[in-house]
């Protein structure tokens, strides 16, 4: 399972998947989600604006599985 480090308390779903590279536009996002391609702790996720915390697990088909990680907020 790959680590995403987050520099805020949360990250929105397609945020989350353009920053782990699953996707490269806002637009793939939707598509990917919309298929139901996307997990969330287990469970399908079809919404990009999904809020997203450290310790959350993210699958997405064809790409592997994903955690995210606080890495502290920027100041």
């Amino acid at each position: 399972m790959k680590k995403i480090v987050i520099h805020s308390g949360y990250i929105k779903l397609d945020q989350f998947l353009k920053l782990s590279e699953c996707v490269s536009t806002g637009g793939m996002a939707k598509a990917l989600l919309q298929e139901g391609h996307v997990l969330v702790n287990g469970e399908v996720e079809e919404r990009r604006g999904r809020k997203l915390y450290p310790g959350d697990k993210i699958e997405v088909q064809d790409n592997g599985a994903f955690e995210v990680e606080g890495g502290g907020v920027k100041e």
